[in-house]
């Protein structure tokens, strides 16, 4: 016999939006987890909050707010392939069209403290130092320690 009502954080643990149960009970508790129409209208729930067939799930994970309308109810964890019997992705494009601005930003606006840059990036920015060098030699070779910088030219260094 199907069930009528499910917990929303057992659900959401069950249709793989999040990894652990524990994590879908701390988003909800973190006010990121919301049942309504639209996300603007919709009602942060609780953890034990009982959800139906038919209702729309918001799910914010920043940047993004994901929906999901409940299409049936299930208290165990389905295989990735059997999710879409039970619900429906109805997140707007908008909101992906948001998550490809953050991944294509991500190295421009790298914050500080995320890391070292991986290969690609450290690629790209030495391939941009290199543009912005232009054949300048900016080693410490033409200063003098005593004083101001040292102007002893030699032919070679015209040529």
């Amino acid at each position: 016999m199907a069930k009528s009502e499910e917990r929303i954080d057992k659900w959401l643990w069950a249709m793989r939006i999040f990894k652990t149960r524990t994590v879908a009970t701390d988003s909800c508790k973190k006010g990121r987890v919301s049942i309504g129409p639209s996300a603007d209208s919709s009602v942060t729930v609780k953890p034990s909050r009982l959800i139906k067939v038919d209702d729309i799930v918001h799910v914010r994970k920043p940047p993004v707010t994901y929906s999901f309308r409940v299409k049936a109810l299930t208290e165990n964890r389905l295989g990735a392939r059997l999710v879409p019997e039970y619900m429906e992705n109805i997140t707007p494009q908008a909101q992906y069209d948001l998550l490809d601005v953050v991944k294509i930003s991500g190295f421009i606006d790298r914050r500080k403290g995320l890391g070292r840059p991986t290969k690609r990036e450290g690629r790209d920015l030495a391939r941009f130092a290199e543009e912005v060098n232009d054949g300048w030699d900016f080693d410490d070779s033409d200063y003098d320690s005593d004083g101001p910088y040292n102007f002893d030219f030699d032919e070679d260094d015209f040529n």
